[in-house]
């Protein structure tokens, strides 16, 4: 008789796909690959998830339960504007160096075989964040904090440009050579840290 599957085993599938998809990209990952490595059959895998469309989908969205979770560290209260940021770097710059198929997964949405999810997906990873950044530029604008210039919206999506790229710098491949070749070999986390910070301030004409 089918035995539902426990919390546990489940996240663990999840991680498993994520692994396969990171390694070979989604049109090479084996889903009888994920099965056995996870302990379970293909059978039951299918039990939860429709076909491989749905599971690569499934996986995406488990990861993002982390990024959510950043998100809610950075609003929360009694930090001021560059305290906030400096979180967002350092959880980011954490959670890349720990969770590396995640972003290697997520570059595969952007360039690779499974760009026909980037529609679909694209909303989902980046709203949250979105509205985060945006919200937190457009509080410190309208206390006089920042340079009263700056539109928040796009100074969002620059500020999540240069996160989203030292988050693939830590993760695939070409982007960590990348970082090497302009930063002159590989810079520490809080080398990191501090100059994006710097660089920010700057930006933000902080008062």
């Amino acid at each position: 008789m089918y035995k539902k599957l426990d919390e546990e085993t489940l996240n663990n599938l999840l991680e498993t796909g994520i692994q396969e998809f990171a390694d070979k990209g989604f049109d090479k990952a084996s889903i009888a690959e994920i099965a056995k490595k996870s302990g379970l059959s293909v059978g039951v895998l299918y039990k939860y998830y429709a076909d491989k469309d749905d599971f690569f989908i499934s996986c995406v969205r488990h990861s993002l339960k982390l990024l959510d979770s950043v998100m809610n560290e950075v609003t929360s209260d009694g930090k001021d504007l560059l305290g906030n940021l400096e979180i967002a770097i350092r959880r980011l710059i954490e959670h890349a160096r720990n969770h590396t198929a995640y972003y290697i997964m997520y570059h595969e949405i952007t360039a690779g075989g499974c760009r026909r999810f980037a529609l679909e997906l694209a909303r989902e990873i980046e709203s949250v964040s979105a509205k985060v950044y945006s919200n937190l530029i457009e509080s410190a604008r309208a206390k006089g904090i920042v340079r009263q210039d700056l539109d928040s919206k796009m100074f969002a999506f620059f500020f999540d440009n240069l996160l989203m790229m030292l988050q693939f710098s830590l993760s695939c491949d070409y982007y960590r050579e990348r970082m090497k070749i302009y930063c002159g070999g590989e810079p520490t986390d809080e080398m990191l840290v501090k100059e994006m910070l710097k660089f920010m301030n700057s930006a933000l004409g902080i008062k």
